[in-house]
């Protein structure tokens, strides 16, 4: 089936439809949102969209690629490696998808520079819930459209089809590692390497109060040896030790994939007999096969928080006291512009160029404490967000001062007037909790 029918199939289900039931998507990779007990999106009526999953066209002049969504990112860079070329930002995990991307915001180590990948996308294929297949671009009719796709985890509409920026790429990939005893040097360090035109990457791993290590890459067309973190040894732990390392490119931008700071299997032993079989992906899978099985309270705490760099060491000082020395993956981030998805009030305080992602992964949480929200009450303070990808504990009214309700609204009203996809509160706060 070609792509066109592929979208006509799906258009005439949703125009075919008459349960008013919610709707979820059933997609051929696995979701890479957080499992959860109880989300009530495992007992929605779907839409299937397992076939939307090729790469359609490498432009290797214009530099662009046009892709369906369930394109997964290490088939992409597959695809458009060999033209010297890669996705402006690739995110950690293998099995992410192009249209995941865009709908959860995703970013890695070259959003110093870019943003989040949805920040290189052109054009959008808009599936409505109605069945209208609309063409959104960020100068036509659908502009609005466009631009709130990013973060609507797929309240917005059914992404057919994706256009976006490649840039160009060499082989191999080396890494310096820059050790720190300080978070003022460390900033200091983010800026001073942020600015330089011959950098590609930056990211690092914050191991404890006393060690900050940022992780400087380059694309190079030679390299004496190189590495691969994909069975016992977990790649964070080495940024503690080494001065620099060489990968070959798609190694490099899935140095991640058996997990961040949270590698599973957790121990030497246990990755030496499982660790070569277990991908991110598999985990997934897994624990969404067993949701129920899922604790029922405390939940380990996955998120991404960003934060404006002016209040990097605030943060710190904060998350040092509350959560202890628990390591972090720190990411800077540089918005490309001014994004319609967050508020009028969010912006107003906003006013650093860099904002800098912080991701903890799997801090257990404790004495009965929500971290989550303590976490959500925070960011508050600092002007700071977080991903959805997790439990969120935002009131409705406190959740739009940082979302922008009168946008979301406008776009809900064209794409989805009867909310079969629900609205961005209510499958992040509510549903996914197992809540009404």
């Amino acid at each position: 089936m070609n792509h066109p029918e592929k979208i006509d199939r799906v258009a005439q289900a949703l125009r075919q439809r008459t349960s008013t039931r919610p709707l979820s998507l059933r997609k051929r990779s696995t979701s890479h949102q957080v499992p959860k007990r109880g989300d009530r999106k495992y007992r929605d009526e779907k839409i299937d969209l397992s076939d939307l999953d090729q790469v359609l066209e490498v432009d290797p002049v214009a530099r662009t690629c046009t892709a369906e969504p369930g394109v997964t990112f290490v088939d992409l860079v597959a695809a458009t490696l060999p033209h010297g070329l890669v996705p402006v930002v690739v995110p950690e995990l293998k099995t992410i998808t192009i249209g995941g991307a865009v709908s959860g915001g995703s970013l890695e180590s070259m959003s110093f520079r870019y943003g989040g990948f949805h920040d290189s996308c052109l054009e959008y294929e808009v599936i409505t819930a109605t069945g209208e297949v609309l063409h959104c671009t960020p100068e036509n009719e659908h502009r609005l459209i466009f631009e709130m796709m990013h973060f609507s985890f797929g309240t917005l509409g059914i992404l057919g089809k994706l256009k976006f920026r490649l840039v160009p790429a060499e082989r191999y990939v080396r890494v310096e590692y820059l050790q720190h005893d300080n978070l003022p040097d460390y900033q200091a360090a983010i800026r001073t390497q942020a600015r330089r035109p011959e950098v590609d990457f930056i990211d690092g791993i914050i191991h404890s109060p006393r060690q900050y290590v940022l992780s400087v890459g380059y694309f190079v067309d030679e390299a004496p040896y190189t590495s691969t973190y994909n069975w016992v040894k977990a790649y964070y732990e080495t940024t503690a030790e080494r001065k620099e390392d060489y990968f070959h490119t798609p190694d490099y931008f899935f140095r991640y994939d058996r997990g961040v700071t949270n590698v599973r299997p957790h121990s030497t032993l246990g990755r030496i007999l499982f660790g070569r079989f277990m991908h991110s992906s598999q985990w997934l899978r897994l624990a969404e096969k067993l949701s129920w099985a899922l604790p029922a309270q405390d939940p380990a705490v996955t998120v991404d928080v960003f934060l404006p760099d002016s209040r990097f060491g605030e943060f710190m000082d904060w998350y040092w006291r509350e959560f202890g020395p628990y390591r972090l993956w720190c990411v800077p981030y540089r918005p490309p512009r001014r994004y319609e998805w967050l508020s009028p009030k969010w912006h107003a305080g906003m006013h650093d160029e860099l904002l800098v992602d912080l991701a903890i992964y799997g801090f257990p949480q404790r004495g009965g404490r929500n971290y989550y929200r303590l976490l959500e009450e925070k960011l508050q303070e600092l002007n700071g967000i977080k991903t959805l990808i997790s439990f969120n504990y935002y009131g409705e009214e406190e959740f739009w001062q940082i979302w922008n309700r009168e946008n979301y609204t406008a776009v809900k009203q064209i794409t989805d007037p009867q909310n079969l996809f629900r609205d961005l509160y209510t499958k992040t706060c509510r549903a996914a909790r197992g809540l009404s």
